[in-house]
């Protein structure tokens, strides 16, 4: 049983393979391109120098295959690759394997130190991508994917059928977008699960028995492919009742009798009308529709019909998939409407400290660099605003509805009273109780002055009319005013009793 991987990767119009897998798949793809592999640090894994191991192949081994079931025009595998730098490292004499042309295909490889066994070691497989010009399409829409895929030969059929993971729910577009160096890792266990990551990040996960489509173990039973309906089956879960007669009432639209086809009256284009008039017509409150018998259940109900199942004749179970034919080299194929897309550090190991080690060393370095030379918090918010305009109503409301809310708080405060206005101060204020005792003072002294003015005006009025006692009753009492000042006055007030 033979099977190979692929990690693949399109966005936009740029579609790109990072296959590991044996010479025959090899000769398929065409990649023919030989290189030196070394080892990491000692180690039995597989890294790619791409100054040094890659540099002479370039030079001496220009791929001239050519695609099948392609126009002639864009069959050959004749873009070019450079080694060098980006076009603005952040660190200098960093260099990686450059795609250069736009609108063709791309093919390269290198082989490995000795191949790769699935054993009981994971398989993992990193390498840095750099879109260094965006991402451009001329056709296709903005959909940013990530895909993994691989190849699995059914023993029974000897068909091979590509096997692609579920798409990742994370959103891929600042990798693409960003101009960025960003990592990329595969990390499939022998125990069939598999992870990838981006900068070292989870953004997609799953096993390869239970989250591949189409899966890899065929069903046991398929559908007879021989096997017919009846004429007789009957599908109809509900049916017309039989029972049910139209009321003799019901009011319903008739189709009338057949009538030739009309045209448009060319004199009528100018008239104001044309035509015989007719009256216009209202709803009939009496409509109740086209009669039709109230549904009920089908007696004669079987469900809807399917093929019975039959043994499936291709049927086999691969419960180890992760065993997958031995490769020995790597090799990248491409298509792409973008240029100037960098690549850097491949390496194919089975431990993840060595990944990780190879990943601090070189994507560690640039991430780095590209953080040391990002702006500041306003000048990615600027940047931001340039590419979303609509954020600059969100700028401008964080700014001034704060701003807003703070006049208004000062400015529409109520005035404080004098009392008020006092307990805020440390300054003296005159003595309430001393206050209070001058005004007692003053109210007494004019209810003294109205009082003698009162008794003058009696002693008058005596004098005037000599003494005597014959005046009424009723003259004599003093008027309301008079009592109210006399009650007033503190001379006919009760003494308090103690």
């Amino acid at each position: 049983m033979k099977r190979s991987l692929a990690l693949q990767e399109s966005v936009k119009g740029v579609e790109w393979q990072l296959i590991m897998e044996g010479k025959w798949l090899l000769c398929l793809l065409l990649v023919l391109g030989t290189g030196a592999v070394q080892a990491h640090d000692g180690h039995d894994d597989d890294m790619i120098d791409i100054e040094d191991d890659l540099d002479d192949v370039i030079e001496e081994d220009l791929c001239q295959a050519k695609k099948d079931d392609t126009d002639d025009e864009i069959a050959k595998y004749d873009g070019k690759w450079e080694v060098d730098e980006m076009k603005d490292t952040k660190l200098p004499g960093d260099k990686g394997l450059i795609l250069m042309s736009r609108a063709k295909h791309h093919a390269i490889s290198a082989k490995l130190n000795k191949p790769f066994l699935f054993d009981t070691k994971p398989l993992i497989v990193q390498y840095e991508v750099n879109f260094q010009n965006g991402i451009e399409c001329d056709k296709c829409g903005e959909d940013y994917k990530l895909h993994f895929i691989f190849r699995h030969k059914n023993p029974k059929t000897g068909v091979y059928e590509e096997k692609h993971a579920k798409r990742p729910d994370a959103d891929l577009k600042t990798y693409f977008t960003d101009k960025k160096t960003h990592l990329y890792t595969l990390i499939l266990n022998p125990d069939n699960s598999f992870e990838i990551l981006v900068d070292q990040s989870v953004v997609n996960s799953g096993n390869l028995l239970n989250d591949m489509t189409p899966a890899v173990n065929p069903s046991r039973e398929i559908e007879d492919p021989e096997d017919r309906k009846p004429e007789d089956w009957d599908e109809r879960p509900k049916i017309p009742d039989p029972d049910a007669v139209k009321p003799d009432d019901w009011d319903e639209d008739m189709d009338g009798e057949w009538e030739a086809p009309q045209i448009a009256n060319p004199k009528c284009e100018s008239a104001p009308g044309c035509g015989v008039w007719q009256r216009p017509v209202i709803d009939n409150p009496n409509y109740k529709g086209k009669w039709k018998p109230p549904m009920i259940d089908n007696p004669n109900y079987q469900g809807v019909w399917k093929p019975r199942k039959i043994p499936n004749p291709d049927f086999f179970e691969d419960l180890e998939p992760f065993k997958m034919t031995p490769f020995s080299a790597i090799g990248l194929e491409l298509w792409s409407m973008t240029s100037d897309i960098f690549f850097d550090n491949f390496i194919i190991s089975g431990d993840r400290r060595v990944v990780d080690d190879w990943a601090n060393d070189g994507w560690g370095l640039k991430k780095a660099a590209d953080g040391a030379a990002e702006p500041g918090v306003v000048g990615q918010m600027l940047e931001a605003a340039e590419e979303r305009p609509w954020l600059w109503v969100v700028y401008i409301l964080t700014v001034a509805l704060p701003v807003f809310l703070v006049i208004l708080f000062c400015c529409s405060g109520k005035k404080q009273s004098s009392a008020m206005e006092y307990k805020k101060t440390d300054a003296p204020q005159p003595d309430v109780k001393e206050e209070e005792g001058k005004e007692e003072e003053k109210n007494k002294g004019d209810e003294e002055e109205e009082e003698e003015k009162l008794e003058e005006k009696q002693k008058s009025d005596a004098e005037e009319d000599g003494g005597s006692g014959s005046q009424d009753e009723e003259d004599r009492k003093p008027t309301a005013e008079e009592d109210e000042i006399l009650n007033r006055s503190p001379r006919n007030r009760k003494p308090r009793r103690e």
